[in-house]
């Protein structure tokens, strides 16, 4: 067999780039020719934890059935958020944290999903299953993606696992957690060193709504101000990119990572059906969201539900 590629979803976020990191290890100690490779650049926040744990960034690829037959996900499951050919490829296996949709596959695979924070976590509990020891730099790695996607243990998609491997990834690695996660976090939101589109497009994500194409969009700061302030121009990127790709509805969720309150801003069709949803009024195109933070759990569901009622 050829060697096994492993990616994250498109837009990597720090747990769709260590995820594969380290199902990569797991399946190198199994024997497995797997390699990590990324569907999109790191962002400031990855960047930061790979430069703190001297960890190369993997590869970035476009295409994978040009360089092999089999391939394994991580962190997404969607066909929308994967790589362009991957009806062209095998897939081996799944880890993954988030619904699945629009999945099937013409054989078996090895599909693992868990409603936990992160996609690291379901790898901690199953190198300890696997009594595959996680070396520290690993740990540090993936310590920073549970950190990333729960948002130092505050997001409502933290569980009790989460929590647990958040200590025993920081007892391996000799982190202290508080410090170095508010560190971690901070460095994701340097908003000034961003262009309009590059904000909107850092951390998107598709999906299919009762027939609505929905482009949700997430952005990390620690002052919504710095957000606010750039609206129109977010918006324009936002309203160009529905015309260009096709999507009914573009959100953005602009996400006090300290406080952990949001603000949404909307373009597009079925405005109706947001407000509907988070039970607000939008007031130029805007509406605040306190204790939202989570896509996953807070946004995606009670949308949909709006959508398909």
């Amino acid at each position: 067999m050829s060697k096994v590629l492993i990616f994250g979803h498109q837009n990597p976020d720090t747990d769709a780039i260590v995820a594969a990191k380290a199902f990569a290890y797991f399946q190198s100690q199994k024997g497995v020719d797997a390699e990590a490779v990324a569907l999109g650049e790191p962002n400031m926040e990855t960047n930061f934890v790979l430069n703190h744990f001297d960890e190369p960034a993997p590869r970035v690829v476009k295409t994978v059935a040009n360089e092999t037959d089999h391939v394994m996900l991580v962190d997404h499951n969607e066909a929308q958020q994967s790589v362009a050919d991957r009806d062209q490829v095998t897939i081996d296996a799944v880890i993954d944290h988030h619904k699945i949709g629009n999945f099937e596959t013409a054989a078996p695979l090895f599909y693992r999903a868990e409603p936990v924070g992160c996609t690291s976590t379901i790898l901690t509990e199953m190198f300890n299953e696997a009594k595959i020891e996680i070396p520290a730099k690993l740990a540090g790695l993936m310590l920073s993606a549970i950190i990333s996607d729960t948002l130092l243990l505050k997001s409502p998609t933290t569980t009790d696992v989460d929590r647990e491997a958040v200590r025993e990834l920081a007892e391996i690695a000799d982190i202290d957690v508080q410090s170095y996660g508010v560190a971690m976090l901070k460095a994701g939101t340097n908003l000034a060193a961003k262009s309009d589109k590059e904000l909107i497009d850092g951390d998107a994500k598709s999906f299919d709504m009762a027939g609505k194409s929905v482009r949700i969009g997430q952005i990390n700061t620690v002052d919504l101000s710095e957000v606010i302030d750039r609206q129109a121009g977010l918006e324009k990127e936002m309203a160009a990119e529905n015309a260009a790709d096709g999507y009914d509805l573009f959100l953005t969720l602009a996400t006090n990572v300290l406080t952990s309150d949001s603000e949404l801003i909307v373009t597009g069709d079925s405005q109706d059906v947001v407000e509907k949803a988070f039970n607000v009024k939008l007031a130029n195109n805007r509406a605040s969201l306190p204790g939202v933070v989570s896509r996953k759990k807070q946004v995606v569901p009670p949308l949909t539900d709006a959508f398909e009622g």
